[in-house]
């Protein structure tokens, strides 16, 4: 996998599943349905603005609250790459990589990143290179199961190839 390469959207602490994805669009199926309406609460113009491979920079507590799943799926089916934050929910992490989304936990990276930087992430090293001001930044690599996950788009997605193959 090659490294990842988007623009950052910065985000503060504890930004719930219903900021992601608020509960009145659950009933949405699919995922590009859903990622018209992510972060709506949070940022009203988000889904217009957010372009394929951006990255959301979050603080503590990344995707706290329920458990749904639409959350890591809006947010992927938005175009988003990879969420970077101090910390995640734990229920959020695992949804995230059951549906094929990759997070990375790097505070001092959160620390150092202005929304609108041009980042560079690469999941294998765990390395992240703010673009714009030059600065890098190490977060925990991402394990090679972990990739495999994000590469196949998810948990069933990588069973149904472990299947066939």
């Amino acid at each position: 996998m090659t490294a990842l390469r988007g623009r950052a959207w910065t985000f503060g602490r504890d930004v719930d599943t219903d900021l992601i994805i608020p509960a009145r669009y659950l009933n949405m199926k699919t995922a590009e349905e859903l990622a018209q309406h992510v972060m709506e609460d949070a940022d009203p113009s988000f889904a217009e603005k957010v372009q394929p491979g951006d990255i959301v920079v979050a603080r503590e507590n990344f995707g706290c609250g329920s458990s749904r799943e639409h959350a890591p799926i809006a947010l992927k089916g938005a175009g988003v790459s990879v969420v970077i934050a101090k910390s995640f929910a734990r229920i959020f992490y695992r949804n995230s990589f059951n549906t094929g989304l990759p997070i990375l936990v790097a505070p001092e990276a959160v620390d150092g990143i202005t929304e609108g930087d041009e980042l560079s992430v690469d999941l294998a090293t765990g390395e992240i290179v703010d673009l714009t001001t030059g600065a890098q930044f190490q977060a925990q690599p991402l394990p090679p199961f972990m990739r495999e996950l994000v590469e196949a788009g998810g948990l069933l997605p990588y069973l149904r190839s472990r299947a066939e193959g």
